[in-house]
């Protein structure tokens, strides 16, 4: 049976509990909301399946895998599709063709109160709730099992994930199933825990005195793609607000982030999409509106000809690899030390305690902005 021997050996891709014959692995959550495999035991025939469908190692499936990754800059064509998107919309040129060719579409969604979930999508309505980032990890609980059916029913079916997620799925689809398959990951930087975010949802509401109808993740339309500042809309009226200082604190990631095994070249899916970091060597007038624009990994043969078959909607420019490689394309995110004093104190004292310890409302970060600021200002004063 599966045995986590310490929770970073585990990505929560749900490939174990999907493939086990008589249901005996199911999902359960840590203190921080993580899902990780509980085994019933009076279930389990010993059958080592789940064993042997992780993933989540360095013996992960490239065997369709080309030399090297062909590399693009893509913007889409229509600017509306730009604006609404994380990047430069890429991945809806790429799901508009597989749901054009009666195909389904897999993303991460909301459910319940912006609870990310992953989603099916037959059609462009649904699959737009896909659009935009969200920094939290998705349940996937079912989601295996469905593109397994669907596969088995003779559809193409587009799958979009983190390199977790999409080596799991690979894993567990088998050979045999993966020629209507198209894998699609993003250049994760780690994923925060569900359930503070949760919770920092419930305390802005509370704050606001309203409840929360729309989060943007990165607001494009007013602050620009680079800025990467978040908007979260409430009944009464707009407030901007930041989860991304806990997020890049790197304090809340799942520990198994820390130990990614994907951050490298040999990507687990037939394309990669990210943000494209540093456009302006390549073509400094691609991205020069600040409107985002994606990069494209072509890592398969199958990506390559499923990205020909959509450049037509893009705009497009060949990348060399040198000029785009980024961090979490070299290395895994590094766990902020206080990562397991952060989940102990979050369990015994709960949300609003680690936010004003470790968050945009603690003293320690406000401290740290007045600093920014007093130097911003003997800045200009000493240009005057």
């Amino acid at each position: 049976m599966i045995n986590i021997k310490t929770p970073a050996d585990c990505c929560g891709c749900t490939a174990c509990a999907s493939i086990c014959p008589h249901d005996a692995i199911t999902m359960k959550p840590d203190a921080l909301g993580f899902l990780y495999p509980d085994v019933d035991d009076s279930k389990c025939i010993d059958c080592g399946l789940c064993e042997k469908v992780c993933a989540f190692n360095d013996n992960y499936d490239t065997s369709l895998n080309l030399d090297k990754p062909l590399a693009y800059g893509a913007r889409h064509k229509d600017m509306k599709e730009i604006e609404t998107s994380r990047s430069g919309a890429a991945f809806i040129a790429i799901s508009d063709y597989i749901l054009a060719q009666g195909g389904v579409v897999y993303g991460a969604g909301y459910t319940d109160h912006f609870r990310v979930v992953h989603k099916r999508a037959t059609t462009k309505e649904e699959r737009d709730e896909f659009k935009g980032s969200k920094y939290v990890q998705s349940d996937m609980c079912g989601v295996f099992r469905q593109v397994k059916k669907d596969l088995r029913d003779g559809l193409i079916v587009l799958f979009s994930g983190t390199p977790c997620q999409t080596s799991g799925l690979n894993s567990y689809v088998g050979k045999k199933l993966r020629e209507n398959l198209y894998l699609v990951d993003i250049v994760c930087h780690g994923v925060p825990s569900p359930f503070v975010w949760r919770d920092y949802l419930a305390y802005l509401e509370k704050k606001q005195g309203s409840p929360i109808v729309w989060v943007n993740f990165r607001d494009k339309q007013k602050y620009g793609w680079a800025a990467h500042h978040e908007t979260f809309k409430f009944k009464t009226g707009g407030c901007k607000m930041s989860f991304k200082y806990l997020f890049y604190k790197h304090i809340m990631f799942r520990k198994s982030c820390g130990k990614c095994h994907f951050t490298n070249l040999k990507r687990p899916s037939d394309i990669t999409i990210a943000d494209f970091w540093g456009w302006e060597k390549t073509d400094p007038r691609f991205n020069e509106d600040d409107k985002g624009c994606s990069l494209v990994l072509l890592n398969t043969e199958k990506g390559r000809k499923l990205f020909e078959a959509v450049k037509k909607q893009l705009n497009t420019i060949p990348v060399e690899l040198q000029d785009c490689i980024q961090p979490n394309m070299q290395h895994p995110s590094v766990i902020d030390e206080k990562r397991d004093q952060f989940e102990r104190e979050y369990a015994k004292h709960g949300f609003k305690y680690i936010y004003f310890k470790y968050g945009e409302d603690g003293i320690r970060y406000k401290l740290k902005q007045l600093k920014t600021q007093i130097k911003q200002r003997i800045k200009r004063f000493l240009k005057r």
